[in-house]
């Protein structure tokens, strides 16, 4: 996974627990974020529901494989914690900016 932006690296890594400081890193301060059918848009959103799924969930991010067509990269991560059906795999849509920031990321 060393072909992807340096943002999604970061994103995959603060999702996985590592300290979220680094968040400022990979989105932009406008950017939205969908997950469980719910939009979280800038980046005090942002924190509050990544800090709140990883302290409900306990989790870990494997990626397992990306594909990218210009600014839209998909990665397939595999997800294991304390949530019913865990591990799973799920699709991170992510789009970026000119400046291989986070604009827009889809969790499903």
């Amino acid at each position: 996974m060393n072909t992807l932006a340096d943002s999604i690296r970061t994103y995959l890594a603060v999702s996985g627990g590592a300290d979220d400081a680094a968040l400022d890193e990979c989105f932009r301060s406008d950017a939205q974020v969908s997950d469980e059918k719910q939009v979280h848009q800038g980046m005090g959103a942002i924190r509050a529901w990544l800090r709140a799924a990883r302290a409900r969930y306990q989790y870990s991010v494997v990626p397992l494989r990306s594909t990218s067509h210009g600014t839209n990269v998909s990665v397939i991560a595999r997800i294991e914690g304390n949530f019913p059906g865990s591990p799973v795999e799920l699709t991170h849509v992510f789009v970026l900016d000119d400046d291989g920031m986070i604009a827009q990321l889809k969790i499903g």
